[in-house]
């Protein structure tokens, strides 16, 4: 068994980033696609990143494929399926990339494709959505989680779990229950803490919005994730609500408890929540990207004078180092230099701080 030709329902920013990875390390393979945009997908073909564009979830062309992926919100996903269960076959796998896994399994049992769906989850993606957003190597180093049917066929995962790894991910099989566990935690939650903190910092600003003019360094980093698709997260909370749910009474439970050891003026209760915190914290993988792709940041302390910042901005370009954003931080409160420059990958911030020492700034790389 070998797949050599994928086709993609939907080429949003992990559709279109897993496109490209394809294309990248099987140049010969073939890649079809539908959009419910079409200007998406003809803008994926004139890149060379699909070699078809199909005109619906039905489109015959997909029964050429071996492997088709459903890249669309979870509930399009499960729609999408039943319009390709007549048209692949009989050894197409069938595999989505969404955040929620227990609806798509409990449907395509349903329709009789138990042992022909694999479930999947890149662990990965960024505040930013779109095929236009989208970069093959959005998947280095992520954990991509492959929930297998029963039944599925042991060479079928195989071959995923190799697919997986040769994009760059370090793939990871397990139960669709246990997923949707994991996953409420560690990626639903805080996604509906950092909308929910957004907004309360929203209803209390003055007419001046002076809280949203000072608003930088933590509150920014620990609410990036708020400007992600509204439209992927309502489909994502409906589909897992009961998890989500239960893991939010613990997050409530223990937010009342820090409300009542602060009015109760408990001090080494209010030490020992944010010990604990760090703790666990500070022992967490940073080699591995969780579901939002982590941003690699420079910080340069400058004197403000003219030109200062075009200065190291042309250092960095001379050096073949490509930039993601630069800016003056405003608000130091949480961070250690006046000047941030944010890198898409470790190795050109790792150079950049290395480049910038030798013309003796001082800098901190985060």
């Amino acid at each position: 068994m070998k797949w050599n030709t994928f086709g993609f329902i939907g080429l949003g920013l992990i559709g279109g980033s897993l496109a490209m990875a394809l294309r990248r390390i099987y140049p010969d393979c073939r890649i079809m696609a539908y959009t419910r945009t079409r200007a998406t997908a003809e803008q994926a073909h004139a890149q060379h990143v699909i070699d078809d564009i199909c005109e619906s979830p039905s489109d015959l062309k997909f029964s050429a494929c071996d492997c088709v992926f459903l890249c669309t919100p979870v509930q399009s996903n499960i729609a999408a399926l039943q319009s390709l269960k007549d048209v692949v076959t009989d050894t197409c796998i069938l595999t989505d990339v969404g955040s929620v896994k227990s609806d798509i399994h409990q449907a395509a049992s349903e329709l009789g494709l138990g042992g022909r769906f694999i479930g999947g989850h890149p662990m990965t993606g960024s505040e930013k959505s779109g095929f236009s957003s989208a970069q093959a190597h959005l998947f280095e180093n992520a954990y991509y989680v492959i929930t297998p049917s029963e039944g599925t066929n042991p060479e079928a995962l195989d071959i995923y779990r190799t697919l997986a790894t040769d994009i760059g991910s370090l793939p990871l099989v397990l139960d669709y229950r246990q997923h949707d566990y994991v996953t409420a935690a560690v990626s639903h939650l805080p996604h509906l803490i950092a909308a929910s903190l957004v907004n309360t910092v929203h209803d209390l600003d003055s007419k001046e919005e002076i809280m949203k003019m000072i608003a930088a360094g933590g509150f920014k980093d620990i609410t990036r994730i708020a400007s992600s698709s509204p439209e992927m997260w309502e489909h994502i909370c409906l589909s897992n609500r009961e998890n989500i749910s239960e893991v939010m009474d613990t997050f409530m439970q223990l937010l009342e408890k820090c409300r009542t050891e602060m009015s109760a003026g408990n001090g080494a209760a209010i030490y020992e929540t944010f010990e604990r915190s760090r703790d666990y914290r500070d022992s967490f993988s940073s080699t591995s990207l969780g579901s939002i792709k982590k941003t690699y940041c420079v910080y340069c302390d400058i004197v403000d004078e003219s030109g200062a910042i075009a200065t190291i901005a042309t250092t960095l370009a001379v050096n073949g180092i490509n930039i993601k954003n630069i800016g003056i931080v405003h608000n130091r409160e949480f961070e250690e230099g006046v000047l941030r420059i944010e890198f898409y990958e470790e190795e050109p911030s790792q150079k950049a701080a290395q480049i910038l020492r030798q013309h003796r700034y001082e800098v901190l790389v985060r």
